[in-house]
């Protein structure tokens, strides 16, 4: 908030009446920020008191609970109570435990793709480590709550110097990127530009892209390069930041960057806010509109946190047909997991079972809190009748008390129990033991087998009728 209002360390404490020491030592969560300190706070700056419900400490540890869930931790969990209290005394520790344990993460998968190499007699190159960085990236981004002000300043300026038209905005970035920076750019066929979909020589300064890209992705990949060649100064050095601690999360970081500009110059914050609210999120005619892809309409959903001119706080949450979680984002406060699937009861992995059709579910976490999601699949672009159809699923979701702003709850009673569907983060983590679709045991109880009982899950205990 500090950063954001534009003050020193130094200029905040002396606002504030304390030393800009002990100032640093609260910024580094070494010491509580007070009942006064806030009230302090709020009578100088926009201060939402709700941002801080979901802090720091309440992220970390649940990033911890779910590390705790690893089976190699199994017989020795501390409690939530117990790893809350660690967290609070010890912020710096449960940081290092956290890092110590994506390095173990990380050296047993690659110890797995050995051994698998070997047996296989495979080369022995190539181990990846992609894993983490896109953790560490999908991290930094939810510390600005997916919302990079300088990149949306950028893209209004785009608008305004070069004077570009909506209804012809290909022809516009084109003219551009030749204009100030003399790349040309070129629409080749599949058989040009093989598996990819863009690419781009800084030698010949030449732009190329796929005719299998429609419209709006076309233009996507051109606001993807203005970003770049634009603001390059500007993407390098948020992804220096140390939460970023390899070359390939730095890459991944100049990349993810460069799609928030590319989605803000398709969606232009104040026009697509204020449609968004008009058209009460409806997500097709925001596609139209707009011409975007459906993902893309989610995404700039999700960015939509610009001080006074805030939109829906959103989840999203993108997953393949295995389940594997491929993109993930949260201004609600529910936490995916990291490293194991996602709830199987979730209305995303619903949305293969009926693909292009909306599905909307109320859920409700063991925690009590309560959210309204839609869910739907997307499919990748393809190259041709031999290309693998690829299938995606997307979640967007909002607590509850915001989805009648949604088109989507019109007709529903959202406060009939009897609609909710329970549902977990993932089963390690999961206090719902008399769940049917539990696919592995609780952290929080032991596992107890009896060969002679089934119930409605193997790892759910089973409850003896009274006599």
């Amino acid at each position: 908030m500090r950063q954001r209002e534009g003050l020193s360390q130094t200029a905040l404490a002396e606002r504030l009446g304390i030393s800009s020491s002990y100032l640093n030592l609260i910024e580094h969560d070494r010491r509580p920020i007070s009942a006064n300190l806030l009230i302090r706070l709020a009578q100088f700056t926009d201060l939402d008191l709700k941002s801080f419900a979901e802090g720091e400490d309440t992220k970390l540890a649940a990033i911890l609970m779910e590390v705790f869930g690893d089976p190699v931790f199994e017989g020795k969990v501390p409690s939530e109570a117990e790893t809350r209290e660690f967290v609070a005394s010890n912020p710096e520790i449960a940081r290092a435990v956290l890092h110590l344990h994506h390095a173990f993460i990380e050296t047993r998968g690659s110890a797995a793709t050995l051994a698998a190499q070997v047996l296989d007699r495979q080369d022995l190159t190539g181990i990846d480590r992609g894993g983490m960085a896109s953790e560490q990236v999908t991290d930094l981004i939810q510390r600005y709550r997916n919302h990079f002000p300088e990149l949306e300043t950028e893209a209004e300026r785009l608008w305004k110097e070069g004077a570009l038209e909506g209804e012809d905005l290909f022809g516009s970035l084109s003219a551009y990127l030749e204009k100030k920076h003399k790349v040309t750019v070129q629409v080749l066929k599949v058989g040009e530009m093989g598996s990819a979909v863009r690419q781009y020589d800084p030698e010949k300064r030449e732009l190329r892209i796929s005719e299998v890209l429609r419209r709006g992705s076309r233009n996507f990949q051109l606001g993807y390069q203005i970003g770049l060649l634009d603001c390059s100064s500007m993407i390098d050095r948020i992804p220096r930041e140390p939460d970023l601690t390899s070359d390939e999360a730095r890459a991944l970081g100049r990349m993810a960057l460069a799609n928030y500009f590319a989605g803000a110059v398709l969606m232009p914050y104040a026009e697509f806010l204020r449609a968004a609210q008009e058209e009460r999120y409806d997500l097709d005619l925001l596609q139209h509109r707009f011409r975007a892809n459906y993902e893309q309409v989610c995404h700039r959903l999700t960015s939509l946190q610009r001080k006074g001119a805030e939109g829906v706080p959103f989840h999203m949450v993108r997953i393949d047909i295995a389940g594997n979680i491929s993109k993930k984002f949260s201004a609600t406060g529910v936490h995916f997991p990291r490293f194991g699937g996602l709830c199987p009861l979730w209305s995303v992995h619903a949305a293969f079972l009926r693909p292009n059709v909306i599905r909307v579910q109320i859920s409700r976490l063991p925690d009590g809190r309560t959210f309204f999601s839609i869910g739907r699949t997307i499919r990748k672009h393809r190259g041709g009748f031999h290309a693998p159809e690829i299938l995606y699923a997307i979640e967007l979701g909002c607590d509850i008390d915001a989805a009648r702003q949604l088109v989507y709850a019109d007709g529903m009673d959202l406060s009939n129990p009897a609609g909710v569907v329970p549902v977990g983060t993932t089963c390690r983590l999961c206090e719902r033991l008399e769940c049917g679709a539990r696919a592995f045991p609780s952290m929080h109880n032991p596992l107890r087998i009896d060969e002679n009982v089934r119930g409605i899950s193997f790892y759910a205990p089973t409850r003896k009728e009274p006599s």
